[in-house]
């Protein structure tokens, strides 16, 4: 067994002699590599973010591909030198798919970077990043795929046996488009809405009567964030068959009314006036809508409504309020007499024939 042992090793003492030799060698040319980049481009720069990204994964497949080169040379008859290359292959295909998907993923980086959400660009940046997010995602599953496809086809077993699972492949295909329905369902829902862009991210949206901004969207589901800081994570799926409200679909801006039950012998104009004042004190008000109408009434009282506007769902709704609590405030110290009352008539004891 010594013997054997010894042979081994003096067998493999040249061959491990060149592949340190030339991992050393890919090590340099990482380096290399390393110093030009940092050298001649600036780390915002979108060469220096696919780097950087990919960094790790870069330094691991020179080194696993200069090593598979000097077993590729090496002799055949060499002890193990099938079982080791096997290895050092599949690592190899592992690395270089690792990579792929770094240098994917930094894409995302890059483009959204390339559009900033500036003054009057929002709506393009948060266009350009969703549907950048969705197709980085699914490129990323089929990088995957593709690597484990090559990863299991360095099996022997596995070559010989593609002949019967490409005779198989339709019933399989079936069956696993059943069992995968929901993930697959998800999947083409997510392609539709990065095509189509019903929705984007931190569009500001009404779902299932939460309030909501979105947060995160991936290849299967939409992270929303709630206005409390809640977290609602929705199927993609659901929304393409299930309405839903986009309140900054084209325009973050927005009009809403804030509603105050008042006595029918409370005078309109007052109101009006102090509304319109209350309006233009407040930050909040972007200048564009101001109404005041009766809206309802009933055998008790009468509504009105107060209709504003601003600039984006939380300033609007922080609008509201105080204009809201300013009007009932106004009414208090000026009209305490006409909030809404019940009425009752009062009748003669004769009137009752007692």
């Amino acid at each position: 067994m010594g013997t054997t042992i010894q042979e081994v090793f003096s067998a493999w003492l040249s061959t491990a002699g060149y592949a340190l030799f030339a991992v050393i060698l890919a090590i340099a040319l990482y380096k290399a590599l390393v110093f030009f980049l940092v050298r001649f481009f600036t780390p915002a720069s979108a060469t220096r973010m696919f780097f950087n990204a990919a960094a790790p994964a870069i330094w691991v497949s020179l080194c696993l591909l200069a090593v598979n080169g000097v077993l590729h040379s090496a002799p055949e008859d060499l002890p193990w030198r099938g079982g080791i290359q096997q290895a050092v292959t599949l690592l190899l295909v592992c690395s270089l798919t690792w990579a792929a998907v770094c240098c994917t993923s930094a894409i995302g980086e890059v483009i959204v970077k390339l559009n900033p959400a500036l003054e009057g660009q929002w709506k393009k940046a948060r266009r350009v990043e969703t549907q950048t997010r969705f197709l980085v995602r699914g490129l990323n599953i089929v990088i995957v795929l593709i690597g484990t496809g090559l990863a299991l086809m360095t099996f022997e077993s596995v070559r010989q046996i593609g002949t019967s699972l490409l005779a198989s492949a339709g019933v399989g295909g079936i069956i696993l488009g059943f069992a995968a329905r929901p993930v697959l369902s998800n999947l083409l829902a997510g392609m539709q809405i990065a095509l189509t862009q019903p929705l984007r991210i931190d569009d500001v949206v009404h779902v299932q009567g939460e309030w909501c901004w979105v947060e995160e969207v991936t290849a299967t589901y939409v992270v929303l964030r709630v206005w409390d800081l809640r977290r609602l994570v929705v199927p993609l799926q659901w929304f393409i068959e299930n309405p839903f409200q986009n309140w900054s679909r084209n325009s973050a801006d927005l009009i809403g009314s804030s509603m105050v039950w008042v006595d029918y012998s409370m005078p309109i104009e007052p109101l009006r006036e102090e509304f319109a004042r209350l309006l233009r004190a407040s930050s909040f008000w972007d200048g564009v809508t101001e109404s005041v109408q009766v809206v309802d009434a009933d055998d008790k009282a009468m509504q009105i409504r107060f209709l504003m506007s601003a600039g984006d769902s939380s300033t609007l709704w922080n609008l509201r309020c105080d204009m809201r609590e300013g009007i009932i405030r106004f009414i208090q110290a000026n009209y305490p007499q006409h909030l809404p009352r019940h009425r009752a008539h009062m009748l003669e004891a004769n009137d009752l024939g007692v």
